[in-house]
């Protein structure tokens, strides 16, 4: 190709290009291994170059200088070139690709799985160790105690021996009396090691103590508001009958939900018919019919008709006891 064909006019621009592009992409050997190139030619000024929109063809003998001219202007516009690569799945190219990432990222992150395992099962048998170790501490330190009471008890035994040996030896040798002596002291440090851990001991002890007084305060108090709410209901309410359960669950209510379920219980006490029932409960031999009366939303109360058409309220609860309730109505004579 002489190299002033194009000023000269005798080869076209876009010819050589189309050419060139043409040429490069029938000869690049990954087109056959599934790449695609998708270029364009154009000018700055938008003109298509490449891909040929319609192929020209002259029936006349080319004009060198119209040629020559087209070649010039098209040069002076600038030539802008855009390549876009396309790399399809499932081709020869891709898979190779994807395959050689995969093995490199698998050679590079097995050592760090294979390290995160290690320490894992490291980190895990180190827990069961301390777990361990933290169990025989416990029952050591159980033992160390009982242990401490009992060397107390010989220590005070072995004091009072040493001190009357004293008394009666140390006229003897003044050698023998400091020797007595350092014994002495050293019983007296084991004793007051001894009495320093039987205080830490006495005070955990205390502690318990004081915890179970709160229980049995808090006992003390149910017990107080179960005999105050009998004497009120048997005065008040001369037409209904207590069951001791429905006692001690009214003793347990709060302030609020007791006064709201004195008001069902002065309804019944009279009149009893305007007294709304939510539903009524069988019990498992089917002999007695209990009626459920919810009020304060939460709260619930079960009664029951007598033979001597009295009413009995077998309990008061809530909503919480509720399946305790319905079960101790179950098993009801």
């Amino acid at each position: 190709m002489c190299d002033n064909c194009l000023m000269d006019g005798n080869l076209r621009l876009k010819d050589m290009i189309v050419r060139n592009i043409d040429g490069y992409m029938k000869q690049n050997r990954l087109m056959a291994y599934g790449l695609k190139l998708h270029v364009s030619v154009r000018t700055e000024k938008g003109t298509v170059i490449y891909p040929e929109i319609f192929t020209q063809t002259d029936v006349l003998q080319p004009n060198s200088v119209k040629t020559a001219s087209e070649n010039y202007d098209l040069a002076n516009q600038g030539i802008v070139l855009a390549v876009e690569v396309i790399l399809d799945h499932n081709t020869a190219l891709s898979n190779a690709m994807l395959a050689f990432y995969i093995l490199l990222f698998l050679g590079l992150l097995y050592p760090y799985y294979r390290s995160a395992i290690r320490k894992a099962d490291a980190e895990e048998e180190q827990k069961n160790k301390e777990i361990e170790r933290l169990s025989e501490l416990g029952k050591a330190h159980a033992q160390r105690l009982e242990d401490l009471e009992f060397e107390k008890e010989n220590l005070a035994a072995e004091f009072s021996r040493i001190k009357n040996i004293l008394e009666t030896e140390k006229r003897k040798a003044s050698q023998s009396e400091d020797q007595l002596l350092e014994e002495i002291i050293a019983l007296e440090k084991k004793m007051k090691d001894n009495l320093a851990l039987q205080e830490e001991q006495t005070q955990e002890i205390e502690a318990l103590k004081d915890q179970i007084g709160q229980h049995e305060k808090s006992r003390t108090q149910g017990k107080k508001d179960f005999n105050v709410a009998y004497k009120r209901f048997r005065n008040l309410y001369k037409n209904l009958i207590f069951h001791d359960r429905a006692l001690s669950g009214f003793a347990d209510l709060a302030d609020e939900f007791k006064i709201k379920g004195e008001e069902i219980i002065y309804q019944l006490n009279e009149n009893p018919e305007l007294v709304p029932i939510k539903r009524k409960v069988f019990n498992k031999r089917g002999n007695q019919t209990v009626f459920e009366v919810v009020f304060a939303y939460r709260g619930r109360l079960y009664f029951r008709r007598m033979k001597d058409n009295k009413i009995e309220i077998v309990i008061i609860g809530s909503k919480n006891s509720q399946i305790k309730d319905l079960e101790f109505i179950n098993h009801l004579e």
